[in-house]
């Protein structure tokens, strides 16, 4: 059995790289069932697998098995609903690109994504890219961003990729661990794959105005070797990430600061909405808990009930 890792894939076909760091082309034996997942894409960018070399020349092979997963991401797939899409697996890290100005990314779209994380086990790193064009009104609400998601232990660098400021600690961070890279079209992101992948030149995708529905195109993942050692997992279509395969009830223990006030509710299974004796309620009028996430709670609550995902 030869191990490799899945670096791209193109739906029928895909990029591996074995141990001794040779690429080979590979197709799938078979239909793979993997952990009951309806998905759309049994193997994704980041998973261990075991092939076998058809044709050393042409460096074709064959994926026999996919090797257990430590973690994985997934979204709603474009096409089929009710199936997953799997984004990325075995990850260490995921890491979104926001900007305060041009275009300014929501609190709300920042709070998704960390659920998101929270739900998969994933580390979560958020970085404010465009520094170089803030005023004093986004430098003060980046202020407020980093105490609140710095409060609940998340990591929060703020940047600049075009003025190359703040980006040392941020390659730091990448070394050594495979990294998710996501973000809203216009933020940045591709520029600082380029950044980070010196010579590649990354093609970067116009995806603006995309609203993730009626979408009949999938884009897959990419899979990069940092210099410095470590990867980096690019994601275009990543922009409609949305809270899936969660119980309503569920939705509070991925928020950190409410996950530690649950079992002072007066009702176990306590929505935080009209319940009396609430200490989730409690805490964001004694400003233990910050409003905004409460109000980020609640709307993604209200998008689960409406089944708009």
């Amino acid at each position: 059995m030869i191990k490799a890792l899945v670096y791209r894939s193109t739906g029928s076909w895909y990029s591996v790289k074995d141990e001794q760091g040779n690429f080979h082309n590979a197709r799938m034996k078979g239909v793979f069932k993997i952990d009951d997942i309806t998905s759309t894409n049994p193997i994704a960018v980041g998973d261990e697998v075991a092939i076998e070399v058809e044709n050393e020349l042409e460096t074709t092979a064959m994926i026999t098995q996919i090797l257990p997963r430590r973690n994985y991401i997934n979204r709603q797939s474009p096409r089929v609903k009710h199936q997953q899409h799997i984004i990325a697996a075995n990850v260490d890290q995921s890491l979104l690109v926001a900007t305060l100005k041009d275009p300014k990314t929501s609190q709300g779209f920042i709070d998704r994504f960390l659920v998101v994380c929270e739900m998969y086990h994933v580390q979560a790193v958020i970085v404010f890219n465009k520094t170089d064009i803030y005023r004093d009104k986004e430098f003060k609400k980046l202020e407020e961003l980093t105490a609140i998601y710095q409060s609940l232990n998340y990591q929060v660098h703020a940047v600049s990729v075009e003025a190359n400021q703040g980006l040392e600690a941020l390659q730091q961070l990448l070394q050594d661990k495979t990294t998710l890279v996501s973000g809203h079209s216009g933020v940045g992101k591709s520029t600082f794959v380029n950044y980070l992948l010196p010579g590649k030149e990354i093609k970067t995708q116009d995806v603006s105005g995309w609203s993730g529905k009626g979408m009949h195109t999938t884009t897959f993942a990419n899979m990069y070797d940092l210099p410095s050692g470590g990867r980096i997992i690019d994601t275009p279509g990543i922009r409609e990430l949305a809270v899936t395969g969660l119980e309503k009830e569920e939705l509070s223990h991925y928020f950190p600061e409410m996950r530690d006030r649950l079992n002072n509710c007066r009702y176990n299974n306590c929505m935080h909405i009209n319940e009396p004796e609430c200490a989730i309620k409690q805490a964001v009028i004694d400003k233990e808990i910050h409003e905004d996430r409460y109000v980020s709670y609640v709307n993604i609550l209200d998008s689960m009930e409406s089944k708009n995902y």
